[in-house]
């Protein structure tokens, strides 16, 4: 991997990362598809269309179904999904947080209830290792716990404390299987991840032990579960500074156009989020001037587009009175032309986003584009 950073403007920074299967210009949105597909009958023909530069997949969803071992067997996830750019495997561990009510955590790892058929499954460090592996992603998560972000910080202490030894074990095995003859991919790239819930204290102590474990990148994980925004803002601005810069920097599922937008001020360069996707799914579109709701009765004779200065392809065809009687009627259509319009969206901005920086102006471009996308949100939707 080479890693370069090419522009800076305050703490936000620009950078392009050679991986094994392709550039990454950051900062960038890393389109979400947890069980290797884009919810919302998107294809990764569709995503090449729309400016997607990375796709995201979950790896404790892929192992369950359809499984890991036959995803390999058919050449890893970038020939399985015909997908030729890169993709990041999420590790698991937010799985630790969400499954909370199915598993049972240990020094070992956890154990899991499958929310599908509730068989048991075990995930630690090594398993998650393999797994990835066998999928063969560009990017690879180290297994964490992620911890709900209000816990009692004797709690918080005692998960940070495992998942650093966990850390520990995942590079060692990730190094393991990158050198075996039967790997698909033997460049497979490591992020660790950072937690500490909201307690800037543990979070910073947590960074600088991280850092000097040399991942390829550094995520920084638990933030998006039950803080405030201001909370999330706070941690950031405590935690960045002791990441190390010429590593990705990588804001693991946040979050709203705001969110990413004030990440970026305060270095962060990666992001992922299912917001455009589900918000899509629901009608919920995104413009310049914030966020409509297509199911609202006023768009049913409205033959605008969604928003008139996007070039996506739903905005190219359709309007919003189409694209309101598709969701009326319940017709999967709709939902596609919504979650397309939305990550073309989420990944047109990033574009804005990085030009701003390399031109040195970025704060500038945040104010504004903030205070745009207010404009719609404060008016009162019928």
């Amino acid at each position: 991997m080479n890693y370069k950073i090419v522009a800076k403007s305050g703490r936000a920074k620009s950078a392009t990362m050679h991986t094994v299967h392709g550039v990454i210009e950051t900062p960038v949105f890393m389109n979400v598809g947890t069980v290797a597909a884009i919810k919302g009958a998107v294809s990764t023909d569709d995503l090449q269309t729309i400016g997607t530069q990375v796709e995201l997949s979950n790896t404790y969803h892929l192992h369950v179904r359809t499984g890991d071992e036959v995803i390999k067997k058919l050449g890893g996830l970038n020939k399985f999904m015909h997908w030729d750019k890169p993709i990041l495997t999420d590790s698991g561990g937010f799985q630790v947080f969400s499954l909370a009510k199915l598993r049972k955590i240990s020094e070992a790892g956890v154990e899991f209830n499958s929310h599908i058929d509730g068989r048991k499954i075990f995930m630690g460090p090594k398993e998650s290792m393999r797994i990835q592996s066998n999928l063969a992603s560009t990017i690879a998560m180290a297994f964490d716990e992620c911890p709900p972000a209000l816990a009692e910080k004797p709690y918080i202490k005692n998960s940070v404390d495992r998942t650093t030894r966990w850390l520990k074990i995942c590079k060692q095995e990730m190094e393991r299987l990158n050198g075996l003859e039967d790997t698909i991919n033997k460049e497979q790239l490591l992020f660790g991840i950072n937690q500490g819930a909201i307690y800037e204290d543990i979070r910073i102590e947590h960074a600088k032990t991280i850092s000097e474990l040399d991942f390829d990148g550094y995520a920084i994980g638990g933030l998006a579960v039950g803080e405030s925004h201001e909370e999330m803002y706070r941690i950031l601005d405590e935690t960045v500074p002791y990441l190390p810069e010429e590593k990705p920097t990588y804001l693991m599922g946040v979050g709203t156009p705001a969110n990413i937008l004030e990440a970026v001020d305060r270095g962060v360069d990666f992001f992922d989020c299912v917001y455009p996707t589900r918000n899509g799914r629901h009608g919920h579109v995104y413009t310049d001037r914030g966020k409509l709701n297509l199911f609202n009765k006023k768009y049913e004779l409205d033959s605008q587009p969604i928003d008139e200065a996007c070039c996506c392809p739903t905005c190219k065809s359709y309007s919003r009175a189409y694209i309101r009687h598709l969701l009326k009627a319940k017709e999967m259509l709709g939902l596609r032309l919504c979650v397309l319009h939305n990550l073309y969206f989420y990944n047109t901005m990033m574009s804005e986003i990085r030009e701003a920086i390399r031109a040195g102006n970025y704060a500038e471009y945040k104010n504004k584009k903030l205070a745009s996308m207010l404009q719609e949100n404060n008016k009162k939707e019928v």
